[in-house]
């Protein structure tokens, strides 16, 4: 019984597929009834209907292929060989996937277009290079820059060709803008570290804008690469840190004044009979909220070889520490249970030169590399 349902099933499931094919075709989807009828083929090769769909299919994908391409041949568009080109790609893939399956060859007959492909991605690559050889004349940034993408377009097409590839690497390096960082300058009077904080924070600079600036077109170099390397730098990117300020205290006082009511005598007559006198008592409680303010500034100017200013801006990083100091005057017996805990409050250390500065470099170097991915963003 068992194998009856199963045979049952697969009947089912053949019927709809070939319902599905002739469906597809019928309303002129070519590329949905060839694709699925293949998969039929792949289990039953000697379906004559379907290979009858399949064929015909591929007729009216070749016949509409080659009107188009034979529009484009005639035309005078810029890009028609990149559009003739995947015209045969088109085709070329629908002759590759059939002869993925020996028995479904056999019984549909396609035609191969890895001549034309070849020929048609050689023309689109030679009409990439051709616009990149006019930017080229121009001679300008932006003009290189134009042209390494058409030489990479043409690379698309020709893979392989080792000289593309030469002419589109030396491209690039004419459309870089190399911008030398040269040493910080004047550390704000802060002295109470060495240099080599001052360094590695250039370090982190350099690093961090090489790595994380996202821009095509855009080198930064130190000083010691540029000679080394022998590189001819387009900008100068001078760095200077401003008044470093530790510290800056800002008090902020509350009052408040508080009283209870308490025992203040007790007379005893006799063991059971006592009588207590109350009176009130009071304390000022003054509660003062310390800020330790930190400030540091960098100022950048980026100049042209010739010295003249091209950009400049200001950088600050800001520390802020807190400590609360809690005091009182008056009657100590006027404080309530948390009144006293915040006396016993004690405060953290606050946190050295050396910490707040690393803190305020911190800053600093994340403004900057925002605010320099924005401005060579908007030079590309």
């Amino acid at each position: 019984m068992t194998k009856i349902y199963l045979t049952l099933f697969f009947c089912i499931l053949l019927f709809t597929n070939c319902k599905t094919t002739n469906k597809s075709y019928q309303k002129g989807h070519y590329q949905d009834a060839f694709g699925r009828g293949v998969k039929k083929l792949q289990k039953n090769p000697d379906d004559r209907e379907t290979i009858d769909v399949v064929q015909q299919s591929y007729n009216f994908i070749l016949h509409e292929s080659e009107d188009r391409i034979r529009i484009l041949s005639n035309s005078r568009t810029e890009d028609k060989y990149e559009k003739m080109y995947e015209q045969y790609l088109s085709l070329q893939h629908l002759y590759e996937v059939i002869h993925q399956y020996p028995a479904v060859a056999r019984v549909v007959t396609t035609t191969d277009f890895s001549e034309f492909v070849n020929t048609y991605a050689y023309q689109s690559a030679m009409w990439h290079q051709n616009k990149a050889d006019r930017w080229i004349e121009q001679a300008t940034k932006i003009a290189y820059r134009e042209a390494y993408q058409e030489l990479n377009l043409a690379l698309h097409y020709q893979p392989q060709d080792f000289e593309i590839r030469k002419k589109r690497d030396a491209v690039y390096d004419m459309a870089l803008t190399k911008v030398i960082i040269t040493p910080i300058q004047n550390y704000g009077g802060y002295q109470q570290s060495s240099s080599y904080q001052i360094q590695n924070f250039q370090r982190d600079i350099l690093r961090t804008l090489s790595n994380n600036l996202n821009q095509n077109f855009v080198r930064f170099y130190s000083e010691w690469e540029v000679r080394s390397e022998d590189i001819e730098a387009d900008q100068v990117m001078e760095l200077n840190l401003g008044r470093i300020t530790f510290g800056q205290p800002y008090d902020n006082h509350t009052v408040r004044e508080v009283s209870k009511e308490i025992v203040m005598k007790e007379i005893v007559y006799k063991p059971d009979s006592v009588v207590k006198k109350y009176g009130t008592v009071t304390a000022r409680i003054t509660n003062t909220k310390r800020t330790l303010l930190s400030q540091g500034d960098l100022f950048i100017a980026l100049r042209d070889t010739k010295g003249r200013t091209i950009w400049s801006d200001r950088f600050t990083g800001e520390h802020t520490w807190q400590s609360e100091i809690v005091s009182y005057t008056g009657d100590e017996r006027a404080l309530s249970d948390s009144d006293r805990s915040l006396l016993n409050q004690r405060n953290d250390t606050p946190p050295s030169q050396d910490q707040i500065m690393e803190e305020l470099l911190r800053q600093i170097q994340n403004d900057l590399t925002r605010r320099l991915r924005d401005y060579y963003s908007r030079l590309q």
